[in-house]
């Protein structure tokens, strides 16, 4: 019996420059070698005991290990007389995936935010990535520094961008990002084209030592600096368009005059908040040509001017209001009467006379108030009108709420002026990314059941998965795909049916 001819086969890894020797049958050589001539390439042959099986082999290069891997996906058996033998079931053999991330959540986030990039590449030039980064990962809730990389690394990168984000520098961004006021007025103007505003003046705490922070009460009453934060909010698209700090001492019209100072006052109307009610207030923006709607306050003067004559009426979402417009000491007055909430006032009010905490006295005078809203303006139009701006207002106070949550967990702490300039600056643009999603669910009329973090959660189960050649999106939950569906944003349109 003629004895089995065995060969040497040295084999070239041209990704990895090495030579490897290979004992094998001529009879294998001889069948890779045509193989070669035919232009098939990355072949690899495995010999286990007097079995020989087919690969193709790769290498892909690792980030996180920093090294090039190789990867090498099963072909076949083959076989001296038959060949290659392709099988569909497997050998087993260590094959890993090059990397795994959140795709659908990231989709989504920069779907919310993809409309302001040219205004930050124009506006910030190379630190734009950067700020890019920190504000989309924000978006799906508070995160330090220290963790942005982390969180940003676990999301689907579809700008391909590069951002370095390693805290250390993330601090100098926002010390830079924080003095360049210039790039911040851009990006604020470019925001700025409706001519209806909410406007809120509002005392953020501190324990730094900055030199804008003055001395305050916060709600505990414990005696800590404080700054006064600034945002306005376009009530026509519901998309924050400014925000400003301005030292906490400072809560009176001279921070919406130096607010407005670059915008064309005549065009814009500014809806407040009761907090900044005053008569020295509303005779200063007289003065000063600034269109105003004020919400007045339940112990207000005008109150006693409160009476509806006229009664002129409309629906709200179903609810009947009365309104009365008068002009007093040069002030235009709307005064309005929800019929539903006067019931409802009523009741307790002669409730609360019952049990004796208010006298027959005081049950006239708030008699007077029930189911009243009073709004003092300069502003001469329609009542539904102004009642609407009003309302339009209040849903708006979420916004303002979302921002100072997301700015409180760092102001707090943060050592200077300019770092905090920087960072009020990225809240911001995380909260024009959570005000955009809020803006798909409203139009999608899903926003009083599902809050954008909902959204988030019910995306973030869908991923990318790559194995150095290839990506493939894994599969939709039906939620998620009904969620896409409904908010029309299109993200999974190679995987429905």
């Amino acid at each position: 019996m003629q004895s089995k001819t065995i060969e040497k086969f040295i084999y070239y890894y041209p990704l990895w420059g090495v030579y490897r020797a290979i004992f094998m049958d001529d009879w294998v050589i001889k069948w890779l070698d045509e193989q070669r001539r035919k232009g098939i390439k990355r072949l690899e042959i495995k010999q286990e005991h007097n079995a020989y099986y087919v690969y193709d082999s790769t290498t892909y290069w690792d980030k996180t290990e920093k090294k090039r891997k190789k990867h090498s996906t099963y072909i076949g058996k083959l076989d001296r007389e038959l060949g290659l033998i392709e099988s569909k079931r497997p050998v087993k053999s260590k094959i890993f995936p090059r990397n795994v991330w959140r795709y659908g959540d990231a989709l989504l986030i920069n779907k919310a935010m993809v409309d302001i990039v040219p205004t930050l590449k124009e506006s910030f030039g190379d630190i734009w990535e950067e700020m890019y980064a920190m504000a989309a990962v924000r978006i799906m809730g508070y995160v330090p520094l220290k963790r942005i990389k982390s969180r940003w690394e676990k999301l689907y990168n579809e700008l391909k961008i590069n951002p370095r984000l390693d805290p250390a520098y993330l601090s100098e961004i926002l010390r830079y990002v924080g003095v360049d006021r210039d790039g911040q007025n851009r990006v604020f103007k470019i925001l700025i084209k409706g001519e209806q505003y909410a406007y809120d003046l509002s005392a953020i705490f501190t324990r730094s030592t900055m030199n804008i922070a003055n001395y305050g009460y916060n709600k505990w009453m414990e005696h800590i600096k404080q700054l006064n934060l600034i945002l306005m909010v376009s009530i026509e698209d519901h998309l924050p368009t400014m925000v400003r700090v301005v030292p906490g001492s400072v809560r009176d019209v001279s921070t919406l005059k130096m607010t407005m100072s670059d915008q064309d006052i005549n065009k814009i109307k500014m809806v407040l908040d009761r907090g900044f009610y005053s008569e020295e207030n509303i005779d200063a923006m007289i003065k000063s040509g600034i269109k105003f709607i004020q919400p007045a306050r339940r112990n207000s003067i005008y109150y006693k001017e409160a009476s509806i004559v006229e009664n002129n009426h409309f629906f709200y979402r179903g609810r009947l209001i009365k309104s009365d417009k008068k002009v007093v000491e040069g002030k235009i007055l709307y005064v309005y009467e929800d019929t539903k909430l006067r019931e409802e006032e009523e009741n307790t009010l002669y409730r609360e006379l019952d049990e004796g905490k208010i006298s027959k006295e005081e049950l006239e005078i708030e008699m007077n108030k029930a189911g009243k809203i009073l709004i003092v303006s300069n502003i001469d139009s329609e009542g539904v009108e102004i009642y609407n701006m009003y309302k339009e207002r209040e849903e708006i106070e979420q916004q303002f709420d979302t921002y100072k949550n997301t700015l409180h967990a760092d102001i707090m702490y943060l050592q200077d002026d300019e770092t905090v300039f920087g960072h009020v600056f990225i809240s911001f643009l995380t909260l024009y990314g959570y005000s955009k999603i809020q803006n798909m669910l409203r139009e999608a009329r899903l926003l009083n059941k599902v809050s954008p973090l909902d959204v988030i959660e019910e995306l973030s189960c869908v991923y990318a998965i790559s194995d150095g050649e290839k990506e493939i999106i894994t599969e939709v939950p039906k939620k998620a795909r009904i969620l896409d569906e409904k908010l029309k944003t299109n993200l999974f349109p190679k995987i429905k049916s």
